[in-house]
């Protein structure tokens, strides 16, 4: 009967004005389609892909249109280094803009985050190869919204970021 050999965190590393989205996904065309979606929802959005493939050559797939992004992106798929997972860096976007057409992308099986806060992808490796467990997004809750505190996030949502009328 297979085991589970170890387990480990690893600490994702992403430029501090860029978002993150990490997924599991089933297919080499991965790359290219997460490609088209991204590239399609807005001409200002900066990105790097990259894809652990999970048979075959076993690569680190990479796209984008950023090398830097690019960069990133591979540098914590190297680390991560589990089958079938995709890393994507964003610039000049949020994971709100184009979360849905990743979702949409045939190959996509799973968001596991979609953040801007400090990401920890806990890693289960047995003999067979690694995969992701799950993630740790940020950081623990330290108490409950007061009625400034609701104050502030309508603020934040309708004056500051405009998501809210």
């Amino acid at each position: 009967m297979p085991e589970i050999t170890s387990w480990s965190l690893v600490q994702t590393e992403f430029p501090e004005d860029c978002n993150v989205i990490l997924g599991q996904s089933h297919f080499i065309k991965t790359v290219e389609d997460l490609f088209e979606a991204l590239v399609t929802s807005s001409p200002s959005l900066r990105f790097g892909i990259a894809f652990c493939e999970a048979s075959g050559d076993c690569l680190v797939r990479r796209e984008g249109n950023d090398e830097e992004l690019v960069a990133a992106a591979v540098e914590n798929m190297k680390k991560i280094a589990a089958g079938h997972s995709f890393f994507i860096v964003l610039r000049n976007g949020y994971p709100i803009n184009v979360l849905n057409r990743v979702k949409d992308c045939q190959e996509v099986c799973r968001i596991f985050a979609a953040t801007a806060n400090p990401l920890q992808v806990i890693i289960c490796e047995s003999s067979q190869g690694r995969g992701i467990a799950g993630v740790i997004d940020g950081f623990r809750p330290v108490g409950i919204e007061t009625d400034d505190d609701v104050e502030n996030r309508k603020q934040l949502l309708r004056s500051i970021i405009g998501y809210k009328r």
